[in-house]
């Protein structure tokens, strides 16, 4: 946060120290400031938000990096003695990325080390995770420092190898959580409407199945009216598959022998994954490049420069989102719940049982004559430990920290691919299109299919293997 407040001081060396010293002390009262004035939402929802903001400006400071200035101040900083080379052409930018990407994924990964095992905010460590924002900024910003000390043949191969394993793992582990949330969202609609027989209930289900079939139709007919000419077969061939797997995936939920072993899976879980996964043909064919005509967004935009800022700006902001989300679902992932809480569904929080057991107790306790009634007031005045009232983890965390920083360490290096992902030469400009590469753009097709043969491996599994499933 502070060395994106830095970046401009790079031109005189004499103000750059200085300065970067004061952003990121900035940077390091932002995040305290935000913990403070998100208190009342609870201490874990602060701190996420905290961690995607470090997450969002280290992103866009690796993205400026690819600008042709940050290159030249690239250059003019190794005072052009030192010529970065990737097979034969020089790649300032290129190595620039993974530098800074490389720095917050150590950074990541040190405090999931450091957090093992901390399954309470009364745990001594578990102030590391939720405070220290001073000392926390310092050390990001010191890492990076450390990155550009490391020669550039490692960041060549870990971009190539190292960094392409962590961003097809990232992808996975979404694609996980996506199917595992299609399934809880329409298993939470139906408890409701079974147990309460709330028609509030069965018209959100419903109204979002039928909302979200109605939005994969309309996305569908856009992409062939706008994406689908003569020429363009691979876009053709993307799209009509997408619709034939929709229409599967919709009759496998809904077929007897699926229903027999499964009498919760059917449509509402099938129309999340088909919105989903529209969303990202769509997106697929929206951001490749024109060189064949095939994409009038990129001809009919008005300012190049703004389109590409914005949707730069827009793609950081989903992967920081998705990310903080995929980072606090670790139920889905076979991460498992031992300290009696309830994770986190769609920012409502359940009152831990152990907390509501030990005020029980101490209220039976103090009517049979056991403890004095000033045992209630010393348990209430527990609360006001680290947190305060606001401190929503005392009985238990939210979400499990170990995994929270390994899956932003494996973000770290989608980003990193994402940006350095090869992008057509008479694209360049001031700023390069983040993610408008036939790479990309395979990669979330890939990303559609692998999403709808997940689901249909949840479908059809209790049937192949009912034991494991009774």
């Amino acid at each position: 946060m502070g060395a994106f407040l830095s970046l401009p001081l790079l031109a005189v060396p004499s103000l750059g120290s200085v300065g970067g010293c004061l952003a990121s002390c900035c940077g390091a009262y932002a995040c305290s400031a935000i913990c403070s004035a998100c208190g009342k939402c609870g201490n874990s929802i602060a701190t996420r938000i905290a961690y995607a903001l470090l997450f969002l400006v280290n992103s866009i400071i690796s993205w400026v990096m690819l600008t042709p200035w940050a290159i030249k101040k690239l250059e003019h900083l190794a005072f052009d003695y030192l010529p970065v080379n990737c097979f034969g052409a020089q790649c300032y930018g290129f190595v620039a990325v993974h530098r800074i990407n490389f720095a917050l994924g150590i950074f990541h990964l040190i405090l999931a080390l450091v957090l093992i095992g901390v399954n309470d905010s009364r745990h001594p460590r578990a102030a590391i995770q939720n405070g220290y924002w001073g000392p926390k900024i310092i050390a990001w910003l010191g890492l990076i420092v450390l990155t550009f000390l490391i020669p550039e043949g490692f960041f060549i191969v870990w971009g190539n190898y190292f960094a392409m394993i962590g961003a097809f793992l990232f992808l996975l582990l979404g694609l996980i959580l996506l199917v595992d949330l299609a399934h809880s969202w329409a298993e939470t609609c139906l408890e409701r409407i079974e147990y309460n027989d709330s028609p509030t209930w069965r018209f959100i289900l419903i109204g979002s199945t039928l909302g979200m079939y109605i939005g994969s139709l309309i996305l569908t007919i856009l992409m062939y009216v706008f994406f689908g000419g003569k020429d363009c077969s691979t876009n053709l061939v993307w799209i009509t598959l997408n619709i034939i797997m929709v229409i599967i995936v919709s009759c496998i939920s809904v077929h007897p022998t699926v229903q027999y072993f499964n009498s919760q899976a059917g449509l509402a879980q099938s129309a999340m994954v088909a919105i989903y996964c529209t969303y990202l043909t769509m997106s697929a064919v929206s951001m490749e490049p024109d060189d064949k005509h095939c994409n009038p967004l990129l001809r009919a935009r008005g300012t190049r420069t703004a389109s590409i800022v914005l949707g730069a700006i827009i793609t950081m902001l989903t992967i920081a989102y998705t990310t903080t989300r995929a980072a606090t679902q670790g139920v889905a992932l076979g991460q498992t719940n031992t300290n009696g809480y309830s994770h986190i569904v769609d920012g409502e929080q359940m009152l831990p049982s152990r907390k509501q057991m030990r005020q029980e107790a101490l209220r039976a306790a103090v009517e049979s004559g056991s403890l004095p009634p000033s045992a209630l007031d010393d348990d209430s005045d527990d609360e006001d430990g680290y947190g305060g009232r606001n401190d929503d983890e005392r009985t238990g965390t939210q979400y499990p920290y170990t995994w929270f920083h390994i899956i932003f360490l494996l973000a770290t290096a989608w980003v990193a691919t994402l940006l350095t992902m090869q992008v057509e030469s008479d694209d360049q400009g001031d700023f390069v299109p983040v993610g408008r590469t036939y790479a990309a753009s395979w990669v979330k097709v890939v990303s559609a299919w692998v999403c709808y043969a997940l689901y249909v491996w949840t479908l059809i599994a209790p049937a192949l293997f009912p034991d494991r499933f009774s």
